[in-house]
């Protein structure tokens, strides 16, 4: 069994934390700074790891090449399965002119002013995606569909990168919060219920956060009271949910009743015209191309919602579930940090979310007639948009998970721990690298939930609170993370480009978690009454 080194480097704390850091710092330069597309900078990054992890940490090189192995599998199944049928779902609502259609439907029911269109799609119904599918497919999606309304690209994906943040904490129906009371031994309710005292500040704030930076302060204005209508919903809705009713409804639930509201609201209040921010004429001359009636548009989205919740509350996922303890890995590492070994199992469900979204794909394509021969073109579409994101999302992954097992990331917890009664700052930042890393809430609780609750214990700070901010710091990082971009662009003119678009999003991630820490510090320190 391999005991994971906490402090290779001289034996000291900082020297080691500051190698450990190499390779985030590579793909973080190769993308920010060299503007590589993700896939390079992730295959960087992990060839930086690979070389670390063995010669400084000593990490047997099959070991090394055992866990990202582990992590290219985890990557396609079940991440990956989930993308590729959410975006096989959005060709086949191309491909039958159902996109156009929806497209058609917010240009007669939304103002002429594409800062309404971007808070309904990018915020409202974003969300909705993001609770049902994830892993960056609502990015695609979203800004596939802000395109079509005139927005520039970078732009598109700009802004709907920065509101994939919201909601993301309760995605596919809580899954991030059911995993982090697994990992840290805390009630799950009582965890959803201190992310819901934490998320709905933001969820409130990003509709002007986003409209500031798009518009300026005149367009915050000119919007108040739509912005305080959509804002205000989700985060209300967020908060009473995940409170009161049930933390795995809450995304669902924010987003629909957002969705609603703020639609209902649009027809009785509507901004005064503002030339510069008119529908483009060239989305315009489109308008009513589809020959369908728009409100058929909804179809693909009302289908794959209703198939999903039902499908996770049946528990339809669990049918012929195995848990795999993978070969050669699983409790071949002892976590020093923890005394006790590591283990490696891969959950395979054959009927994971995502072949609820296949399922929701066929009845779509019966019900608006995509025929066998044009389903499969469909599929051939899709693969050739999501190859590279497919590479690139097993890639970052791999990485995580040799970062996990060779030692790294807990030699990087351990020194930010280290930092003492400053902890509760800094704390969104290791949720926040964890998911620059692996791209999922998820996966990012299960990496370092425990961490930040043994740091916690051993400061006196509260475990509750501070498990919890490990999943809210880490949405602030699907922004930036290779995995969402790279899915992201997947529909978009920007593939290979990855790198601009992590460069325009990356000053956003890092202010929003700046903010966090402090709203952190001050549930600690001023209004624990805060925290249930």
């Amino acid at each position: 069994m391999f005991h994971q080194l906490l402090t290779p480097v001289g034996g000291s704390l900082g020297l080691s934390f500051v190698v450990a850091a190499v390779p985030i710092a590579v793909v973080l330069v190769m993308l920010g700074v060299l503007r590589r597309p993700a896939w390079q900078s992730s295959l960087g990054g992990l060839i930086t790891a690979l070389v670390i992890a063995t010669v400084v940490w000593r990490f047997p090189a099959f070991l090394a090449l055992n866990s990202v192995a582990a992590g290219v599998v985890f990557a396609l199944w079940p991440i990956m399965w989930i993308v590729v049928n959410a975006l096989l779902l959005y060709n086949i609502a191309v491909a039958s002119g159902h996109f156009d259609a929806f497209r058609e439907w917010i240009i007669e029911h939304l103002p002429n002013d594409r800062r309404v269109v971007l808070v309904v799609v990018g915020f409202c119904f974003g969300c909705l995606l993001e609770g049902i599918a994830g892993f960056g497919t609502p990015v695609a999606i979203t800004s596939a569909l802000l395109i079509m309304v005139g927005f520039p690209t970078l732009e598109a994906l700009t802004f709907t990168l920065i509101f994939d943040t919201a909601p993301v904490a309760f995605g596919a129906l809580g899954v991030p919060i059911t995993v982090l009371g697994q990992v840290t031994g805390l009630h799950a309710v009582t965890l959803g219920q201190m992310v819901g005292r934490q998320l709905p500040f933001f969820a409130f704030l990003l509709p002007f956060y986003v409209i500031g930076v798009y518009g300026g302060m005149r367009s915050v204005k000119a919007l108040f009271p739509m912005l305080l209508v959509a804002g205000a919903s989700f985060a209300i809705t967020q908060f009473v949910t995940s409170n009161y009713i049930s933390y795995a409804l809450t995304d669902v639930l924010a987003s629909l009743v957002s969705l609603v509201i703020t639609i209902g609201f649009l027809q009785v209040w509507r901004p005064a015209p503002d030339a510069q921010f008119a529908i483009r004429a060239e989305a315009l001359a489109g308008h009513r191309a589809s020959g369908i009636p728009s409100w058929r548009g909804w179809i693909p989205w009302v289908v794959v919602s209703a198939v999903v919740i039902i499908w996770t509350d049946l528990k339809i996922f669990a049918i012929g579930q195995q848990v795999i303890k993978w070969p050669g890995l699983n409790n071949a590492v002892f976590i020093t940090l923890y005394h006790k070994p590591y283990a490696a199992l891969w959950v395979f469900q054959p009927l994971a979310t995502g072949t609820a979204i296949l399922l929701a794909a066929v009845i779509t394509a019966a019900l608006v007639g995509v025929g066998p021969a044009g389903f499969i073109k469909a599929i051939g579409t899709t693969w050739r948009q999501s190859r590279i994101a497919i590479f690139t999302v097993a890639l970052i992954i791999g990485l995580a998970y040799l970062m996990n097992y060779s030692g790294m990331n807990y030699t990087l917890g351990l020194g930010v721990a280290s930092i003492g009664v400053l902890f509760p700052l800094v704390s969104p930042f290791l949720g926040w690298v964890a998911v620059f890393l692996s791209g999922s809430d998820t996966s990012g609780n299960a990496l370092f939930g425990n961490l930040q609750v043994v740091a916690a214990n051993q400061l006196h700070l509260n475990p509750v609170l501070i498990a919890a901010t490990n999943s809210s710091g880490g949405v602030m990082a699907k922004m930036i993370s290779p995995q969402n971009i790279s899915t992201g662009v997947s529909t978009t003119d920007l593939k290979g480009k990855e790198g601009i678009v992590f460069a325009r999003t990356f000053k956003h991630s890092v202010i929003l978690t700046a903010l966090l820490g402090v709203m952190v510090m001050a549930q600690q320190y001023l209004v624990p009454w805060m925290i249930p």
